[in-house]
């Protein structure tokens, strides 16, 4: 027997007896195309899960040996399954209060169907509800009539219910009950609330029932104001995860969990989730970004530098903790996603400075809130000063939304140890970032040049300014394409860096590398079985996959009913 033989009979006999060593499998999938998106993107045909960790991955016949009598087999039948998406950023305890309520438009192409869902919620909720869909959409989408809506249009769809419609901070549109409500009359002065120039009004002076971007957020507050039970904002967040785990998604990194107290903040919704993690009811992952308020000038700057050491993260478990700190520092050096560009003065951008001086002094991870090419100029010079005295390199400093970000702007942030968070807003209202910025929105954001610079990079839809469903997230990815298929970027990547962003690289973004992210032995079982394969399957029609199978931590959340099971 020669060596090379011999070697090959001693491994042999040392992996058999392992496999037949291990405790059986609770549940085996067999005959599918597991994506497993690992480093080097394997493809195989099975997958064991024990408890909530993956035991095997390989082929039929290695994970067959680990089935039992009580096991559960799935036979996937071909079907494609990939780890579970992950999203590092929306904004999703402070929108779940309202999320049951709405009318929600993600996916949806047709004018026509936008509208008969309008008058289903009408009479479903009866005359006087509030109807209404605020943000996570725009006119831009629909292929059959891409016309703004008009007070008239509202009128004759609810005439007894107060209705509101908004277009991403970009436009309101009401209808007369709603104006009425609201105290907007057909003549002036408007309301106090209300910032001047904003309510568009005809050559008359009658309200239009547009409402122009910087009077959005308050019509909105005056909304979510409604008084809600607390049994119906539980029931919402309960449908939200539902939803979530409809559509693929298994963790969420959460902006603003600690919120203010009020409904679509997160303050009184925060306790929710703590109570379904210590009941053992969580379907989703969910990290949250901490975001202890710094104030809005100098002095009050002064006043709560202190805080920034107090803060303790990494406290919770894979479930549910506190992990970043973000995502908008100092309002004044912050920006405005519909504005051509920064307006923040150097001032500002040295008073965020002093904060985030402090944060690197305290070794925090920081996120930080950077849409356009001046805000990202800004914040550089002063990190660049920073990294200086406190090295950051590993600390995990991330660009959020990233909109504008430029070659030498990617240069500089990989030379610091940065990295980078592409933000899917532009397939619902890439449309509108094309209205204001022109030709160079559709390098916004830069998604070649963000994956060809090296730099760690993931993906957050910034909920609910962007769709939940990974799929039309990945279709944007892959062809540029908004809902509806209107082109609106022109740096397209391919369907593996989409994916591999979507999860593994996301991971990262969460504190889960070692966790999640791939479909490897010894990582939490979170997975999601498709019903077409992402790989092969037509580009255009990746936002039409549908999840047949989510599990979560080894637990099956959401099960279509073709699985075959036995």
């Amino acid at each position: 027997m020669n060596l090379r033989v011999s070697s090959l009979l001693v491994l042999l006999l040392s992996v058999v007896p392992s496999l037949a060593q291990q405790p059986v499998a609770d549940i085996v999938f067999t005959n599918g195309k597991i994506i497993t998106v690992d480093d080097k993107f394997t493809i195989a045909q099975a997958v064991a899960i024990r408890g909530d960790r993956i035991v095997a991955v390989g082929t039929n016949q290695d994970v067959a040996r680990l089935a039992g009598a009580n096991t559960r087999r799935i036979d996937l039948r071909g079907r494609s399954m990939t780890p579970g998406f992950i999203d590092h950023h929306g904004h999703y305890l402070r929108e779940g209060s309202t999320f049951q309520e709405e009318v929600r438009w993600e996916g949806i192409e047709s004018r026509r169907q936008a509208i008969d869902m309008l008058r289903a919620k009408a009479r479903a909720d009866g005359p006087g509800a509030w109807i209404y869909n605020l943000m996570g959409w725009s006119v831009d989408q629909f292929t059959d009539d891409k016309r703004p809506f008009t007070r008239e249009e509202l009128d004759q769809i609810a005439p007894d219910n107060p209705v509101a419609l908004q277009e991403a901070y970009y436009r309101h549109y009401l209808n007369s009950r709603a104006l009425r409500e609201l105290g907007i009359n057909d003549t002036l002065p408007d309301p106090a609330w209300m910032p001047k120039g904003q309510v568009v009004r005809d050559a008359n002076g009658r309200p239009t029932g547009v409402i122009l971007d910087d009077g959005t957020r308050p019509v909105d507050a005056r909304i979510l104001a409604l008084p809600r039970a607390k049994e119906k904002i539980e029931a919402s967040h309960r449908f939200m995860m539902q939803s979530l785990n409809r559509a693929g998604l298994t963790t969420i990194g959460a902006s603003g969990c600690e919120g203010d107290g009020g409904v679509r903040s997160a303050g009184n919704v925060r306790e929710i989730y703590q109570r379904w993690h210590d009941q053992g009811q969580m379907t989703v992952r969910v990290f949250c970004m901490v975001a202890e308020g710094m104030g809005n000038t100098p002095e009050q700057v002064t006043q709560n530098l202190s805080k920034i050491a107090a803060i303790k993260l990494f406290q919770g478990d894979e479930w549910l903790d506190d992990i970043v700190y973000g995502e908008q520092v100092y309002g004044p050096a912050s920006d405005n996603m519909l504005h051509p560009k920064a307006i923040a003065r150097p001032e500002d951008f040295e008073q965020w400075g002093r904060i985030a001086r402090e944060i690197a002094k305290a070794g925090l991870p920081l996120h930080v809130h950077t849409t356009l090419e001046g805000t990202a100029d800004g914040f550089l010079e002063q990190i660049e000063k920073i990294n200086r005295e406190f090295p950051i390199r590993t600390l995990r400093w991330t660009t959020y939304h990233s909109d504008q970000l430029t070659k030498a702007h990617l240069e500089r942030m990989k030379k610091l140890g940065m990295y980078v968070g592409v933000h899917m807003r532009p397939p619902t209202i890439g449309g509108i970032f094309l209205k204001i910025r022109g030709e160079r929105g559709y390098d916004n954001p830069p998604i070649q040049w963000v994956q060809n610079s090296g730099i760690m990079w993931g993906i957050g839809t910034d909920f609910n300014l962007g769709p939940y469903n990974p799929f039309i997230s990945l279709r944007y990815l892959v062809t540029g394409k908004m809902v509806g298929g209107t082109v609106v970027n022109r740096q397209p990547i391919s369907r593996e860096d989409a994916l591999i962003a979507h999860t593994r690289r996301n991971a990262f973004f969460v504190f889960q590398e070692n966790n999640l992210g791939s479909i490897q032995t010894g990582k939490l079982a979170d997975l999601v079985v498709l019903d077409r394969d992402y790989l092969t399957i037509p580009a255009d029609q990746i936002k039409d996959i549908k999840p047949m199978l989510t599990m979560v931590g080894g637990k099956i959340v959401y099960e279509a009913a073709v699985t075959a099971t036995r």
